[in-house]
């Protein structure tokens, strides 16, 4: 029917519907404005938590729904058209068509680890304003910006590994380097994250009952959706969370009854089976257990942080730690040294802005994905997600009182070993806190001490049990919820050590494959095998010297963990800016390159300080010239207890040193190397060739999604 002629109904729908539109967005604008500025502007008086919530979501919602939209359609242009590799390579164990919500759930699960837990409980020390400021604007023009270009690019080149991604992009000496650095960094991070679920889970019968249960019940679910009844996503999914609940009510009680003692394990034990687990995990067929138990993970996931906002709304607990301390500024915080710029940006890293994500968005992730249109969702929509979990558990420590988050993250050599000393050391730092409260505190969540329980897992346990307890049980329940949180953290985290194990090896294959051809085939079995051998024996080596040697394996690289996270997105940025430069989108290459300027920023002047700073609380070298002068004098500094031990905190920090350098090296000649090729591409008419896979059409049928399917303009 001509324009002219349609009715007037006909005209009026979408003018109704666009209207509503604006209404609702105008909505969500100005209550995430009015947020932000009672943020900003309150000065000495007590501010609600809410609102707190109420900013990060709106500014999410905006972002998504505008944002992420804009990269789409104007930077990315995705082809629903066009096939990806997990049709056109289909083998059923690595490349697979999944459903965009399961593999959402799969995606987030592996992203989420204990950078979004962990990392603003510690950086709360500098204040709630500060790290609610870069957890929402990080992930918005960074973080989510990252995961959802490099998956696109990953997708596009056949699922192709970042440092193989690198190599083929950016040229030999600068791939050579990003392999080197990004296979070096990522065992590092596997370790670390192995061994927070290590600790979580030591000695904890409820918690390793219930994260063991999950495994059966992602089996089941694998072969329920994909052998029995195929494709039935919503059933398949009720059926898992009903048995992931009874799975963690049978750990409680589990842990009152006879069988306690077989699900109690020493932290040795659990490394064994961490390792078997994830070399199971990295060989089966992705369809059979690291997707269903992803994607049943982020059911428990998402419910305890969808609860934990509804009981901030709900009890609307008060933000007892200050808008900005003084601890920003000078630098001399107790629970981690330096200042505002840029070791806050470092400590919270996954909240806002992860390398490990890119690891994941070109790893399982590409080689999953149904249509191109779902990169928007699974990439830019799960790193949304994360940043909440980052506000939550922000606002979980700074609803405590000063004095107990203190009392729990300030290190043991200056707190002592009792209630008393901890008392007096917290009204040094100029906060208040009693030792009968200390006591009591310990009591209600049934732990012996929680002085110096540093790390920020338990300090965010205490938190969300503050919560919980306020809008179910009261008092009376907060062990409960500490030990609930306690297990919710460990399966929070375990997620992320079998999916990156995956990705090691397909990481460790694609540089092998440079090499020698056939190990560079992700269905060749021997390949598959070996790789995934030497990755979990790598990061198994660190976390078994680490939970047997409090000064060794692992821990002497957790100070590493959060630059060399930040190094990793460095490159991850420097891959994609280069790529979008390269494919003759300069236009457009402020995407990735002004985070990319910010990152690198950011890590080069902590690495600088690292390595050169007088203090040492904060320079590698400077902590060992003050431990070689104390071993030559014969003192014993803590947190060495005997001569041995002053030995390897020497040889520990002139380790981290030496690595820190290292890496800043590698990350620079990539860096180098890549602006050598972008001013290539700029001076060069039309584009460069990159190694996007040939255009193949797709046979895939899916139903309409949010995106109109663009035409596929090339990367």
């Amino acid at each position: 029917m001509p324009t002219s002629a349609m009715p007037e109904s006909g005209r009026a729908a979408p003018q109704r519907s666009r209207t509503r539109s604006v209404l609702l967005w105008g909505a969500v604008s100005l209550a995430g404005a009015i947020a932000w500025g009672v943020l900003a502007l309150a000065r000495g008086e007590e501010i609600s938590a809410v609102w707190l919530v109420v900013a990060a979501l709106g500014s999410y919602a905006i972002a998504y729904r505008f944002y992420s939209r804009f990269i789409a359609r104007r930077v990315l242009q995705p082809d629903d058209r066009r096939a990806t590799p997990a049709e056109r390579l289909e083998d059923g164990v690595d490349f697979h068509p999944t459903d965009r919500r399961v593999l959402l759930g799969h995606h987030f699960a592996a992203i989420a680890g204990a950078g979004p837990l962990v990392g603003p409980v510690l950086a709360a020390q500098m204040g709630y304003l500060p790290g609610t400021l870069w957890i929402v604007a990080g992930v918005i023009f960074a973080g989510a910006v990252q995961d959802m270009v490099v998956l696109f690019l990953s997708m596009r080149r056949d699922g192709t590994s970042l440092g193989q991604m690198a190599r083929d992009e950016i040229g030999r000496a600068g791939g050579a380097a990003a392999l080197v650095a990004v296979f070096a960094i990522m065992i590092i991070l596997l370790g670390v994250l192995a061994l927070v679920v290590v600790n979580a889970l030591a000695h904890s019968p409820w918690g390793t009952f219930s994260v063991a249960m999950t495994i059966p019940i992602a089996l089941f679910m694998g072969f329920w959706l994909h052998r029995i009844r195929p494709g039935r996503v919503v059933e398949t999914s009720l059926i898992g969370v009903a048995l992931l609940l009874l799975a963690i009510v049978g750990g409680s009680w589990v842990q009152d009854s006879s069988l306690a003692s077989a699900f109690t394990l020493s932290p040795t034990t659990l490394v064994f089976c961490l390792i078997g687990y994830g070399f199971v995990a990295s060989v089966l067929p992705v369809w059979m257990l690291l997707a269903p138990r992803d994607y049943l993970s982020t059911f428990m996931k998402i419910g305890t942080i969808a609860l934990l906002a509804v009981g901030v709304v709900v009890a609307a607990p008060v933000l007892r730690a200050d808008a900005v301390s003084d601890f920003a500024s000078s630098g001399a915080g107790p629970v981690f040294a330096g200042a505002l710029f840029p070791f806050l940006f470092i400590t919270i890293a996954c909240g806002a802005l992860s390398g490990f994500h890119a690891l994941v968005s070109s790893g399982t992730t590409p080689k999953l994905i149904e249509k191109e249109s779902q990169v928007r969702m699974i990439g830019y929509g799960a790193m949304l997600m994360e940043s909440f979990v980052a506000i939550m558990a922000l606002i979980a420590a700074a609803a405590l009182e000063p004095g107990l988050y203190y009392a729990m993250n300030a290190p043991a050599g200056l707190l002592g070993a009792t209630a008393e000393s901890a008392s007096h050391a917290v009204a040094g730092l100029g906060f208040t806190i009693t030792p009968d409260q200390l006591t009591q505190a310990a009591k209600s969540v049934e732990e012996q001490t929680l002085i110096a329980r540093s790390g920020g897992a338990p300090t965010l346990a205490v938190g969300m049990s503050e919560i919980f307890s306020g809008l179910f049980g009261g008092t009376a329940m907060k062990a409960f919820w500490y030990h609930f949180a306690i297990m919710f953290e460990a399966l929070f985290i375990l997620t992320t050590v079998d999916a990156g194990t995956r990705v090691g090896r397909f990481m460790l294959q694609d540089m092998l494959g440079n090499v020698w051809k056939p190990v560079g085939r992700v269905n060749w079995k021997p390949g598959i095998w070996l790789c995934s051998g030497l990755v979990v024996a790598a990061w198994g080596y660190f976390l078994y010297t680490g939970a047997t040697d409090p000064l060794g394996g692992i821990n002497q690289l957790f100070p590493l963990f959060g630059i060399a996270n930040q190094l990793l997105a460095a490159v991850a940025l420097t891959v994609c800016t280069t790529v979008l430069v390269k494919s003759g989108r300069l236009r457009w290459a402020w995407v990735t390159g002004v985070p990319l300027v910010w990152v690198v920023a950011v890590t080069f002047t902590a690495g600088w300080q690292k390595i050169f700073s007088d203090d040492p609380k904060i320079g590698f070298f400077a902590q060992r010239a003050r431990y070689s002068d104390a071993l030559d004098a014969g003192q014993v500094l803590p947190p060495a207890k005997s001569l041995d031990d002053m030995h390897t905190v020497v040889t520990n920090s002139t380790v981290d040193g030496v690595l820190i350098a290292l890496f800043l090296l590698l990350v620079a000649v990539v860096i180098g190397n890549a602006a050598v090729v972008c001013v290539r591409a700029v001076r060069t008419p039309g584009a460069l060739p990159t190694s996007e896979a040939p255009y193949v059409e797709s046979r895939i049928e899916v139903p309409a999604r949010e995106e109109a399917p663009l035409a596929g303009a090339s990367s």
